[in-house]
């Protein structure tokens, strides 16, 4: 059965732009970041321009809610419904202060929503196999808070399509940042870490994308069990450790790590379960805490090494290549400095998004509010080369005001 075509509106047809705010909660389950941006059709493609972004933590309270949600061994219906309507008055906070801050004329929003389980690859339950994926975060209650639609929950149409639902950040990476001369890797440093790879001149059919492994999941884990601190600032922490080798090497032979791609991860890979048994590794040789966040920190760097070496270069015909990093990973520095001594003997420039004139804390909320503005117009907005899915696909449903 066709979806159904929906009329775009006058402004559209006209070719004026539009406002659109794109709202991101990643894995990491720190805060909501909002950004605003001007978005108008270009021929055949887009022009999108940053207006503003802000950025909003979550409350205690509610961060233990989203963390204790995600991957839960148990849980309720009504918390994971009073999650739902909490992340939704989150959210209509979050523009609501946006606006008040940056006063502009709204005319759509589009909201990633807090994933709670990811589960890119088909699995049997009750008797059939399937992929799934879980986003919470009340759409209504953010429409009618702000006045205007609201296209949210993107995943499952990719997944519906074959795909593993992520990574849906690779559009607004090939429109911002696609180079004539020089290849590109975009490496967002989230909770988990994801990578966009543009060959010179790149058609949207060569783009290379994929979920690397832990970028902050695990760093930030062993941080706040150890030293009771929400994560690593500046990677001084681990700046004072040594890397263990013999718990980091086993690990990265780990199958996520050798899977070519298309391939996503999250806590159901790198959460709980996954923290307590690297702890125990890391316990058994050294008694030192600054050695396990060094060793968590190295476990990232070297995971996304792998990755660029193993898929990346040969898709970029090993030209030089600019590297640039976004997401919260990207201040540590400690981090930083282990992806240099990897990836600049390999021909990689490492850059910052914020170089290039996207700061790296908008940048995945402005790949919603893109994938916002492509539904809207009718347009499909995952990359079939990414996400694995059979076929380009519109994303998201529709929250009128």
């Amino acid at each position: 059965m066709r979806r159904p075509r929906f009329d775009v509106s006058a402004m559209a047809q006209a070719g004026k732009p539009m406002i659109v705010a794109g709202l991101m909660s990643g894995t990491s389950a720190d805060g909501v970041d909002v950004a605003l941006v001007r978005i108008r059709p270009q021929g055949s493609g887009v022009d999108l321009k940053l207006i503003a972004h802000s950025s909003f933590p979550f409350s205690p309270g509610l961060r233990r809610s989203v963390l204790g949600a995600m991957d839960a061994r148990s849980t309720t219906t009504a918390e994971l419904a009073r999650l739902n309507w909490r992340l939704g008055i989150a959210y209509a906070e979050a523009v609501r202060a946006t606006l008040a801050t940056h006063p502009v004329r709204l005319d759509l929003i589009g909201c990633h929503g807090q994933t709670v389980y990811h589960q890119g690859r088909p699995a049997r339950y009750a008797s059939r196999t399937f992929a799934c994926t879980w986003q919470l975060g009340e759409a209504a209650l953010l429409a009618r808070e702000a006045r205007v639609p609201v296209v949210s929950n993107f995943r499952p149409a990719d997944i519906a399509a074959g795909g593993q639902g992520a990574p849906l950040v690779p559009l607004l990476d090939y429109v911002l940042f696609r180079d004539e001369k020089r290849g590109r890797v975009l490496q967002n440093l989230g909770g988990i870490g994801n990578l966009t790879a543009l060959p010179p001149s790149a058609t949207l059919s060569q783009v290379l994308a994929f979920d690397t492994g832990p970028a902050n999941m695990v760093i930030d884990a062993v941080t706040q069990l150890l030293f009771q601190q929400p994560f690593d600032r500046g990677g001084h922490i681990a700046s004072r450790g040594r890397v263990l080798e013999a718990v980091l090497t086993p690990l990265l032979r780990q199958l996520f790590f050798a899977a070519p791609p298309p391939k996503s991860a999250g806590r159901e890979q790198f959460g709980r379960e996954y923290v307590t048994k690297f702890l125990a590794r890391c316990s058994r040789v050294s008694s030192k805490p600054e050695d396990t966040v060094a060793t968590a920190t190295a476990l990232t760097a070297r995971s996304i090494g792998l990755a660029y070496q193993k898929f990346v270069r040969p898709h970029m015909k090993e030209v030089a290549v600019d590297y640039i990093l976004s997401g919260g990973g990207s201040q540590n520095r400690m981090l930083v400095a282990m992806l240099r001594e990897i990836l600049e003997p390999l021909r990689c420039r490492i850059l910052a998004s914020d170089d290039l004139g996207m700061p790296s804390q908008a940048k995945e909320a402005a790949a919603f509010a893109l994938l916002a503005w492509q539904t809207w117009h009718h347009r499909p907005g995952n990359l079939p080369a990414a996400t694995g899915a059979s076929e380009p696909a519109l994303l998201g449903q529709i929250t009128y005001a």
